[in-house]
């Protein structure tokens, strides 16, 4: 495995070594690589961070196609809601609170808006917007 910045200068976005020791054991199933788990982990945390282009992430980090790869593969196993999951478990108990949150507080407000967000799409809207509209339904349209 490359370690591809190994002697240049650290980025902000960079994990630390104890950051990395906390999220390493989740990227215990993957397959190893040309490229480190770190090093492809640092280049998705640049490009969140800062928003560029994958084709113009620096060339100090490993290929745009290969950080794209991973990032991709590690969006669909589900691995970076798994990570986001167990850094806040870790962070709740290092607070001293439980593991998971007993109680939700819900903004009346926001209740109120998205009712009439709900009751604008329906009357003005056709049924293939509607059925747009909502998330896991795919578009129906009218012949």
């Amino acid at each position: 495995m490359k370690e591809a910045r190994a002697e240049h200068k650290p980025y902000p976005t960079d994990l630390t070594d104890a950051q990395w020791s906390e999220i390493e054991p989740l990227y215990s199933g993957m397959r190893n690589r040309k490229w480190s788990k770190r090093e492809l982990t640092n280049a998705v945390l640049y490009i969140v961070k800062t928003g560029c282009q994958w084709r113009q992430l620096p060339h100090d980090f490993p290929p745009y196609q290969t950080v794209y790869s991973f990032f991709s593969r590690g969006a669909k196993s589900g691995l970076w809601e798994e990570i986001l999951a167990h850094l806040v478990e870790k962070i709740r108990k290092d607070a001293g609170k439980s593991a998971e949150p007993h109680y939700a507080l819900i903004d009346s407000q926001s209740v109120k808006t998205v009712a009439a967000c709900k009751e604008k799409v329906k009357p003005q809207m056709g049924l293939a917007a509607r059925e747009f509209g909502r998330r896991g339904e795919k578009e129906v349209q009218h012949k």
